[in-house]
């Protein structure tokens, strides 16, 4: 099998109507918090993203979706909205905003941003006048309910983050109910008035010229009306650090009426043309979700679970199992994938305890942008950035302090971008970031990868120029050969084209076995020394090729 780096794939029709934009298209998750500094407060901000739009470009991704950045006390950092339409001033302004996304733009990238349908901070003018009273024209804008007789709250419904899901609210003489922190209310988005705003928020930005949508936790927007208990969930064999381990969630989210508010939402966004949705499902089992809420063109264009993002191990059986679910028409619905997120502990540090963290961040990088789907590559997965070890004194994730030391918590994915060697903080900021830095993280920052043609971050830029330019890795069918133990075998095939994607899991060579036989053109390797040859798969290694 010999290299052969110059020679030509098929050309994608992108942008038809079968193949809109957003379809496969590898989009880039920005944390603004953590992301450039430029204001020298510690804390990234939307200049900073404007300033990095080269590099982004360079990446070879199509778009960028840019967490939270809307007015906000920071109680979950932006995901506790306080005004849908405004820039929280540490981040910048509007007219900032603005000129981010003609920065993108003009370099061809798409710009996704946040909407959190669920629940807005307890400032937000919305709450303000719904506490107020019983009967004032907001008072059924949130989900409001009379204690027990007892005075305990209505249901068992716990949050997410510990504790009750209810707080009492002596001005209303009522409880409020809060999936997540006390200071995010949940809104009654049963409510058509409430659907209207919300309609009415996103289009403030689809007017701006955003190109889509990743809606936050979206099967927590509806509540069961009747106010049923939760059933219990036998805690055997799971790991419980909050009472909210112990219930099945069947009524304080996923009801079934969503989809219709996503119906609406989907007519909004085909008002504006090929605007891209996705919808973030979590749960232990959310695939029927995810179906419901992509299915036949009518609702969102695609969703996300956490198939990968807690999963304490990578295996060949995971890949296949979710990619599994994904396999048949587009009609079924369309699937987005996340190795590592601002939520969840970055892979290759769940994945992989070995001296070698570059070869294996390759490896994870080449399996996403393999899938059939949509990969959502987060800051710094392109470097192969490790988890930071945060202590307690530095923390500060609300579920991190809460469930000390019990949880591992979201602040050691969400600590800054490394840029370089330039300073103390890797060229993130000019002062002490309010994240710590990572203490190996300047040594791999992007400074330091620019160069090396082997590195991380080049090998990713190859393989997203490498799945842009192959119709077979953005649209294509997928299969998976039969492979032994930690192989893991992907065949993608779309017209005459086929490319077949060889990838070893684990720690020892793998002997491809009879059957499988590569393309004849390598197109992209790692792993394999001065080459690949013979059948012996090297441990963490890719290899893709193409007939």
């Amino acid at each position: 099998m010999a290299m052969d780096s110059t020679m030509q794939l098929e050309e994608p029709v992108a942008g038809t109507g079968e193949h809109p934009w957003w379809r496969s298209a590898v989009i880039y998750q920005i944390y603004p918090r953590s992301f450039q500094d430029t204001n020298g407060d510690g804390i990234g901000d939307l200049p900073g993203i404007t300033e990095r739009m080269g590099y982004l470009a360079s990446l070879g991704v199509a778009g960028i979706w840019i967490s939270p950045f809307f007015k906000s006390p920071m109680n979950d950092f932006g995901y506790d909205v306080a005004d849908y339409c405004d820039v929280d001033p540490i981040f910048g302004t509007l007219a900032d905003f603005d000129r981010l996304l003609e920065a993108a733009h003009a370099r061809g990238l798409k710009v996704i941003i946040d909407q959190v349908f669920a629940h807005t901070s307890d400032e937000h003018a919305w709450f303000a006048e719904s506490r107020e009273s019983r009967d004032n024209p907001k008072a059924d804008w949130y989900v409001w309910k009379d204690a027990k007789p007892d005075g305990t709250p209505p249901t068992n419904w716990q949050a997410v983050f510990g504790g009750a899901a209810w707080t009492w609210d002596a001005r209303r003489q009522q409880y409020y109910m809060h999936n997540f922190l006390p200071s995010q209310p949940q809104l009654n988005v049963h409510n058509p008035a409430v659907q209207q705003a919300l309609l009415d928020s996103a289009r403030f930005w689809l007017d701006r010229g955003v190109d889509g949508f990743r809606l936050d936790a979206i099967n927590f927007s509806m509540h069961d009306p009747e106010f049923r208990d939760n059933p219990a969930w036998d805690p055997a064999g799971r790991t419980i650090t909050r009472p909210f381990d112990l219930q099945h969630h069947v009524y304080n989210q996923s009801h079934p009426d969503i989809v219709k508010f996503l119906e609406r939402v989907r007519e909004l966004t085909d008002s504006y043309g090929a605007v891209f949705t996705v919808a973030e499902i979590g749960g232990p089992d959310p695939l029927a979700e995810m179906r419901a809420y992509t299915m036949d063109g009518a609702r969102l264009n695609s969703a996300y679970s956490f198939d990968f993002l807690y999963a304490p191990e990578f295996t060949p059986e995971r890949v296949r199992k979710a990619q599994g679910n994904w396999m048949g028409p587009i009609s079924e619905g369309w699937p987005s994938w996340a190795f590592s997120n601002h939520d969840a502990p970055r892979c290759v540090s769940r994945w992989y305890h070995g001296p070698d963290r570059a070869k294996f961040a390759k490896l994870t990088n080449a399996v996403l942008l393999s899938l059939r789907g949509n990969p959502i590559l987060y800051q710094g997965e392109e470097l192969g950035l490790s988890q930071v070890n945060v202590g307690f004194k530095d923390l500060q994730d609300p579920e991190a302090i809460a469930n000390w030391p019990r949880t591992l918590g979201r602040d050691g994915a969400r600590t800054p971008m490394a840029w370089s060697r330039g300073n103390s903080y890797a060229g993130f900021s000019e002062t002490r970031p309010w994240l710590p830095l990572g203490e190996d993280h300047a040594d791999v920052s992007v400074a330091e990868q620019e160069g090396d043609p082997d590195s991380v971050l080049n090998f990713t830029r190859r393989f997203l120029h490498l799945r842009e330019d192959s119709s077979a890795l953005r649209w294509g069918d997928v299969s998976f050969p039969d492979a032994p133990g930690n192989l893991l075998v992907i065949s993608r095939t779309y017209g005459g084209e086929r490319v077949v994607c060889v990838f070893n899991l684990g720690a020892e060579p793998v002997v491809l076995p009879e059957g499988i036989e590569p393309g004849k053109h390598v197109l992209i390797a790692s792993g394999w020394g001065a080459g690949p040859s013979g059948r012996t798969v090297p441990a963490y290694s890719v290899l893709v090729t193409r007939d």
